[in-house]
């Protein structure tokens, strides 16, 4: 419950707990939506932003669903547009997204089909995820295809910047208490530029922004094709290599190169059948590949940063490690990245300072 708020639980009519002031008007908004039809809601989840979401079980078939889902995105923090205009791009194009069945833009409200609660997460292991990956690149080659400029919000030489950014002014200065000298700053920003140079040379395409486990659903069935692809409201028009590093790169579950390496093989070659831009030469398309990694990988330190220290949610400092791993890994491999490999040398010998001081 949001601090200072006053205990509002109660039931609704169809005898449900409501905990706050905007759930309750999500359950009035959904009663008004789904008419006589009773329901009841779980939480499905919650993710790095201010939107819930929340699964709602319907005690009679309600088109064709028994589970719906239903999203509260508050305004002014979120706006649901882009999430209703990307559903129905990505859909078009022949993705497995939720379909927006009721809304209301004003107070924030989407009412959406359910692509389930099997995360690809939950279910990667040695056996599953040849497939599960191989049914990924394939839902990522299809939506590529689909790209047209014009359409997404260029991800352009500012936004790669104002991402990296992240990194210097939340994990170095806010997390770490680092203050960077006149030649670390330039080495960083020399950093940047070199990386934007690799990453606007790329192919440009529709990029989801946050293709990995946490987001891919295992669907089969009624729920659609596998894999059901959530979090898209934040799709630009970018680099081809930056979805298939969030997917293989993850933060949430590592594997070994080789592995890493053969499935992005496997990408590469499927997506030069299918006609798409990459390099011919395997190596070349690998290092796009891993360029592209450094940049997010800079940008996520600077995001779980800051989702601990301005947003309290500190879930994510474990992932750091695995981060900083790629990232090194990166750096330590290309010879322009050297200077980047030094400083980041210099501040792991500091120790990050995790006080509960939001």
């Amino acid at each position: 419950m949001p601090r200072g708020h006053p205990n509002l639980n109660h039931q609704n009519k169809f005898g449900s707990v409501v905990e706050d002031i905007r759930q309750q008007q999500l359950y009035d908004w959904l009663a008004g939506v789904l008419k006589e039809v009773g329901f009841k809601l779980t939480t499905a989840s919650a993710d790095a932003s201010f939107r819930r979401y929340f699964r709602v079980h319907l005690t009679q078939e309600h088109l064709g669903k028994h589970t719906l889902i239903a999203m509260d995105a508050p305004p002014p923090q979120e706006n649901c547009q882009p999430f209703v205009e990307i559903a129905a791009l990505f859909g078009k194009a022949g993705l497995n997204v939720p379909a927006v069945v009721a809304q209301d833009m004003e107070r924030g409200f989407l009412l959406l089909t359910d692509l389930g609660d099997v995360t690809y997460l939950s279910q990667l292991n040695n056996q599953s995820a040849g497939a599960l990956y191989q049914d990924a690149n394939q839902a990522l080659i299809t939506l590529q295809l689909a790209s047209q400029p014009g359409v997404l919000p260029n991800y352009d030489e500012a936004l790669l910047l104002r991402e990296m950014q992240l990194f210097p002014d939340w994990y170095v200065a806010k997390h770490l208490g680092v203050i960077l000298d006149t030649k670390q700053q330039a080495d960083l920003q020399n950093t940047f530029a070199l990386l934007n140079k690799n990453v606007l040379a790329q192919t440009q395409v529709y990029v989801h922004r946050d293709y990995h486990s946490r987001n891919l659903m295992v669907c089969s069935g009624e729920q659609g094709a596998n894999p059901g692809i959530l979090d898209f409201q934040d799709a630009v028009y970018g680099a081809i290599t930056y979805d298939l590093v969030s997917l293989l790169k993850d933060a949430y579950i590592e594997w070994d190169e080789e592995q890493i390496i053969d499935w992005a093989v496997r990408y590469w070659q499927d997506a030069r059948k299918a006609g798409l831009g990459v390099s011919s030469d395997f190596s070349e398309f690998y290092r796009d590949f891993e360029y592209m990694g450094a940049q997010r990988h800079i940008k996520i330190l600077g995001i779980f940063a800051r989702l601990y220290h301005r947003d309290g949610k500190s879930g994510y400092l474990k992932d750091m490690p695995l981060v900083m791993h790629y990232l090194r890994k990166v750096c330590a491999r290309y010879i322009e990245l050297k200077p980047m490999l030094r400083l980041l040398d210099v501040l792991q010998n500091t120790q990050p300072q995790v006080g509960y001081t939001f």
